[in-house]
């Protein structure tokens, strides 16, 4: 069992859990990822790590209340306990694991998009720490679904907020921030990693693609089994058949099949529908 040491609501439909795992902890790398169960009957579910603390031993997640099995997370508090807690799993960053001098000559941006942001934290933070230097946009629709934003003042060199309807910071969507900074603001970038919703990820590809900046996404909305066993992570990147939880989560966005992917992202969404309005 995995004790919750904090379980904090970050807007009214995400969550933050910080949960004792001192072996998960000690093991883990930005971009990888854990799979989780609240008890003995719940489903399985794939979640990326934001942050962890080798120390203490506790691994901190950010969930969105979805479907069934994240509504059930979220009525738990600290104290409580999960029935699992299994990681690390996939591949970490690339950021984190080629050569940090290399990475140091990288001209960073990060764009994220509501629960996005909460993985792209790990990884801005461990470059941080390791004196390289990285951008950050982050997008909501509004100010007041806006999460993390003291957190990335503390690790990005640059941090720019946007919001769809202009509530808070720059007035528009993540695609008009980075190509006004770039076509408008002389920012120069040459690694963008990108990680939220897959039309803002897919949108975000065809900009970059635009301007020659190589991307890399994550494939985490994907998953399911988180082991590979399943197959319904299957995605084309090249026109080569990936798994987002064994070969992934994080893939060349340019290469990465968008339309096959999104359809992919709902084959679960009539059930979920289903299970949630069953315990409503």
């Amino acid at each position: 069992m995995f004790k919750i040491l904090n379980m904090q609501f970050l807007n009214p439909t995400i969550f933050r859990m910080d949960v004792e795992a001192p072996m998960v902890a000690r093991a883990c790398l930005p971009g990888q990822f854990v799979i989780v169960r609240s008890n003995d009957e719940a489903e399985r579910i794939p979640l990326t790590i934001c942050d962890y603390d080798r120390e203490k031993g506790s691994v901190t997640i950010v969930v969105q209340i979805i479907g069934a099995g994240t509504k059930i997370l979220s009525e738990m508090k600290a104290g409580d306990s999960l029935a699992d807690f299994v990681g690390p799993l996939g591949q970490p960053s690339d950021l984190v694991t080629d050569d940090i001098e290399e990475v140091k000559k990288k001209k960073i941006v990060f764009v994220a998009g509501g629960l996005g942001t909460a993985p792209v934290y790990p990884q801005v933070k461990w470059l941080k720490e390791h004196g390289v230097d990285a951008d950050v946009i982050i997008g909501a629709k509004n100010k007041d679904i806006l999460i993390m934003e003291e957190e990335f003042k503390s690790v990005a060199t640059n941090l720019y907020i946007t919001t769809d309807d202009g509530s808070y910071g720059r007035t528009g969507m993540v695609t008009k921030c980075l190509e006004d900074l770039v076509t408008a603001e002389g920012k120069a970038y040459d690694h963008c990693v990108s990680i939220g919703p897959m039309i803002m990820m897919k949108f975000v590809c065809a900009l970059t693609e635009k301007l020659g900046i190589h991307t890399v996404v994550s494939m985490n909305p994907i998953m399911v089994d988180g082991t590979g066993m399943c197959g319904a992570c299957r995605c084309s990147v090249e026109g080569k058949t990936k798994f987002a939880c064994v070969d992934g989560p994080e893939f060349d966005g340019h290469k990465v099949n968008w339309d096959e992917a999104m359809r992919r992202s709902g084959m679960y969404r009539e059930w979920e529908a289903k299970e949630k309005e069953a315990r409503a």
